[in-house]
Formats: structure tokens, C-alpha cells, sequence
């Protein structure tokens, strides 16, 4: 047996997440098929680095499998490339050591959202479009106020009861691009539904009905206000998963112009 690493993109739209569920497509389960069609078996094991909801995106996942091949990575990867359909595609694979866990020995995960401030005929499918006037500041500082460490059980649909909800908020930033507000948000790890609950709360403030200290409110008390904004999943990329001895992140960049 053999243990590899795997990087690949996605397009979310047509999918109801990554993790495998019954009667639904999903992108691990997409990426299971391939791998059993390239191996001609099914004695393996795919785990994923975490999961995204339906219609998000990746640029980059990684998921780790443990199979019994003589083929070479890159061989490995065109076989398994040629039976993704086109919204799927490994990048790359490498051999790793056998220890290697592709969630557990994660030590970030980046995220982008994408705003448009005005209707797109090209990027419906990568953008929310919030027709209201935004102030970039105002998002900025609200921003400001979810760095740190904190407790996001206001900002998740996950039980606090079963699994810990405080979570090391690295970077929240906004970065402009004409027409295009990019958000980048960087946790040590993220909640069911997070990320998006988080962003419907940042335009709100942009809209000028949020303030820092509302959201610092929240964040030490327990609230169902973030769920009421919840941001739309076709705005939302999953940027990078991080590991030990990875760079410096690149400049943010929108996944395209308007």
C-alpha cells in the first residue's frame, strides 16, 4: 500500500458538496469513481482535507488516498483525469509519507469570497451580487473584528455540544478589484457554514446596519443574527489548504475580471 497526496480544483455548481452522500452528486464522490476506474479497484481509502457545502468552489483541495498501484503518479493523475468530468481536475499527485493525513496535518485553510457591486453576465456562477451601496471601510472594519481567537458558535450550524467552536482567525481581509470586493478569510480550521455566515455579516456592515462592536457582541454571546445573512455558496472559493513548511500565501487575486 501506498499513501498519496492529491491537489485538485473544482466548479461547484453541479454539486451538492464534497463529501460523499447517498442519492446526491458530490465531488469525492466523482473523484472515488475516477480513482476506482484508473485502479480498476476499490480497495482504497480517499479522505478529503475537510468538506465544502453545495455549489462552492475549490482552487485548491487536497485529499490523501492509500491504494495498491504500480503506476506512476503522473500516470496516475491522467487516468484519473480523463474520467472526472470537465468540473473536476486533479492537479497533481505525489507520494507521501505513509503518515501523511490530509485534514489532520493541515495547519490553515484560506477561503475567498467574491462580491460584485454591480450585475454580471459572466460570473453569476463565482460572484454575489449585492445591489445595495457598499462602504469598503465599513467591511474593513468589521473585518478587523473577527481576527483573532474566538468562539464561532453564533457563526455555524454545528453543535458546540460535540465539537469545539473556537477557532484562530489568522487573517480577514478585503482587497478591491474594480467592480469586485474579495474577501480572504484564514482559520486553523472552519464551522458549517462559517465562512459564509461570516461574509453576510461583513456586507451588512458595509451596508451600514453592522457595526465592530455589534459583531464582537456576537461573538461572545450566542445569537442566531449571522444565519439570518447567510451569504450565497456560488461566491465562495476555497483557496488553500496549508501545510507544514508551505510559503508565504500569494497576493489575492479574483478568479476573473470584470
Amino acid at each position: 500500500m501506498a499513501r498519496f497526496k492529491i491537489t485538485l480544483e473544482y466548479e461547484g455548481t453541479r454539486y451538492s458538496g464534497w463529501q460523499v452522500q447517498k442519492n446526491a452528486r458530490t465531488v469525492q464522490g466523482e473523484l472515488i469513481g475516477a480513482f476506482a476506474d484508473a485502479l480498476g479497484s476499490r480497495d482504497f481509502e480517499l479522505m478529503g482535507s475537510g468538506r465544502t457545502d453545495a455549489g462552492v468552489h475549490a482552487l485548491m483541495q487536497v485529499a490523501h488516498i492509500e491504494a495498491r498501484t504500480q503506476l506512476a503518479p503522473h500516470i496516475l493523475r491522467m487516468k484519473v483525469n480523463d474520467k472526472l468530468p470537465a468540473d473536476v481536475n486533479v492537479i497533481d499527485i505525489v507520494k507521501v509519507d505513509p503518515k501523511f493525513h490530509a485534514r489532520h496535518d493541515a495547519t490553515s485553510r484560506t477561503y475567498l469570497y467574491q462580491i460584485s457591486r454591480r450585475r454580471t453576465s459572466f460570473g453569476k456562477r463565482y460572484v454575489w451580487w449585492v445591489k445595495d451601496t457598499l462602504g469598503a471601510d465599513a467591511m474593513r472594519a468589521a473585518c478587523a473584528a473577527f481576527e483573532g481567537f474566538h468562539d464561532f458558535r453564533s457563526f455555524t450550524k454545528d453543535d458546540p455540544e460535540e465539537k469545539s467552536t473556537t477557532v484562530e482567525m489568522q487573517e480577514c481581509s478585503l482587497h478591491e478589484f474594480g467592480d469586485l470586493i474579495v474577501l480572504r478569510i484564514q482559520g486553523s480550521h472552519f464551522l458549517w457554514k462559517m465562512v459564509r455566515q461570516m461574509v453576510g455579516i461583513i456586507v451588512e456592515a458595509g451596508r451600514g446596519a453592522m457595526s465592530p462592536a455589534q459583531i464582537t457582541q456576537m461573538l461572545r454571546t450566542s445569537t442566531t443574527i449571522p444565519a439570518t445573512t447567510t451569504a450565497p455558496p456560488s461566491g465562495l472559493f476555497l483557496e488553500h489548504v496549508r501545510y507544514k513548511g508551505d510559503g508565504p500565501a500569494p497576493p489575492v487575486r479574483p478568479t476573473f475580471r470584470m
